[in-house]
């Protein structure tokens, strides 16, 4: 394959590259290090393993940012986005996944295209020549790291992703918890009971920050410093910005009745979500941390419900690293400095499962037209993956880039639309519209090129 497109990296930006690349007929190979190679994080040796939460986060395509990329992928036949679909499992709003079977069907949909290879081993220095995209994510090998900051010119960026546990699902004591989605949320009677709910009393609730507060912590190597991204910071971390920080984040009251004690409004309310389909395990909602194993067990049994809890996993810490890439990639999300090299995924500074798949799509169409000696017209920075991709190649500060998840506030305003509170749904409702019809004008252009 030697008018191949090479992907280092299996994650989900690779292996979306590597699809994107197929469609349009360009072979791909994908360079991944597991499970010659493996990671603390990582447990399997397939691609697209989902090593924090199992959530793509809200499937709402008409009032989320999230959702309309959601969208946005399927209409571009996101192999992500394909397989979730096969795999989903009832999170109210959310679209959540058994992540081993995801993982699982990803890996032999990449494995049995004819047009994509999978070469098993770390490569450690970026290649001199060639096309390649660089998709190596949060776990970026040292040995790579290092090349990849010699190559850039710049100091590593690096901040730091917790993991959250995950909960055996009979060791649940339903006599206290109960299942409902927040604001009853979903279409099926499933859906709206979705999640686990464990409520707390005022008590309970300063007994756990207490608790948390004095637990033993990761402690971080020599040099390091921690350089949270607000949208996955640990749960002790959160609790240290302030004794409610937590009652008004993952622990919030809001929208849920205890079924139990319906007349009796919790205080705070720790949500567990299914992390698996045959409903086994389940994931304690937003409590990623970095207390040490002895202390998560013991803080975590003072939750209602898992005073008897067993985990099938604890919670971790991990470095995460990413490029300056308003400085240093262009247009097409190639490197100035060496336009062989593409970046895409969370090394570019995108936060998120889907965030990282869409860039990976949008990496591989790139290179694929240029490897048919085509030239793409930009993607409208209108559009989700466009206001992605506009952000993190020039339309961030370059003194301040940090991980960004897709949001609103990255899209060009509405023209003459209301603002505020009240105007919210209107106005989320004209950024979703003028997205959809974007998007699908930009695809459709790139089918009438490809049919010439």
């Amino acid at each position: 394959m030697s008018n191949a497109i090479h992907i280092i990296g299996g994650g989900m930006a690779g292996v979306e590259a590597a699809w994107a690349c197929a469609r349009a007929g360009v072979p791909a190979v994908i360079h991944e290090m597991r499970p010659k190679v493996g990671t603390f994080a990582h447990r399997t040796g397939d691609l697209a393993e989902m090593v924090c939460s199992n959530s793509f986060r809200s499937d709402d395509h008409e009032q989320n940012a999230v959702g309309l990329l959601h969208w946005e992928m399927r209409a571009a036949g996101s192999l992500v986005m394909e397989m979730a679909a096969r795999h989903r499992l009832p999170a109210g709003g959310a679209l959540a996944v058994d992540r081993d079977a995801f993982s699982r069907d990803v890996t032999a949909a990449i494995r049995s295209n004819p047009l994509i290879s999978v070469v098993e081993g770390e490569m450690t220095t970026l290649p001199k020549d060639g096309s390649w995209i660089v998709a190596t994510g949060p776990l970026t090998s040292g040995a790579l790291a290092e090349s990849i900051r010699a190559a850039t010119g710049a100091e590593q960026l690096a901040f730091f992703d917790a993991i959250a546990p995950i909960v055996h699902a009979d060791t649940i004591d339903m006599s206290v918890a109960w299942r409902q989605s927040r604001y009853d949320k979903g279409e099926t009677e499933e859906e709206r009971t979705a999640y686990i709910n464990c409520p707390m009393t005022k008590e309970q609730y300063e007994a756990f920050i207490d608790a948390m507060l004095a637990a033993e912590k990761t402690e971080f190597h020599e040099g390091e410093t921690a350089g949270y991204f607000d949208g996955c910071l640990p749960v002790e971390v959160m609790a240290e910005r302030g004794r409610e920080t937590l009652r008004f984040g993952p622990m919030k009251p809001v929208g849920l009745t205890n079924a139990h004690q319906p007349d009796v409004k919790p205080h705070a309310v720790v949500q567990l979500r299914r992390d698996n389909a045959l409903g086994t395990l389940y994931n304690i909602v937003g409590f990623q941390t970095k207390m040490k194993y002895g202390a998560q067990t013991s803080v975590f049994k003072m939750i209602p419900g898992l005073e008897n809890a067993s985990f099938a996993r604890l919670g971790g810490i991990h470095r995460n690293t990413f490029i300056n890439s308003p400085t240093l990639l262009d247009s097409q999300m190639r490197l100035k400095a060496h336009p062989w090299l593409r970046f895409a995924g969370q090394i570019t500074g995108v936060e998120g499962y889907v965030e990282s798949a869409a860039m990976g799509m949008l990496a591989g169409r790139l290179a694929a037209a240029e490897a048919r000696g085509e030239a793409l017209p930009p993607v409208p920075a209108t559009t989700a993956v466009g206001a992605l991709v506009s952000h993190i190649t020039g339309g961030a500060d370059a003194k301040s880039f940090q991980p960004m998840n897709v949001n609103f506030g990255l899209f060009p305003p509405l023209p003459e639309a209301r603002g505020g509170r009240r105007g919210r749904a209107e106005r989320y409702k004209g950024y979703t519209d003028r997205a959809k019809a974007d998007w699908s004008a930009w695809l459709s252009g790139m089918v009438a090129r490809a049919a010439e």
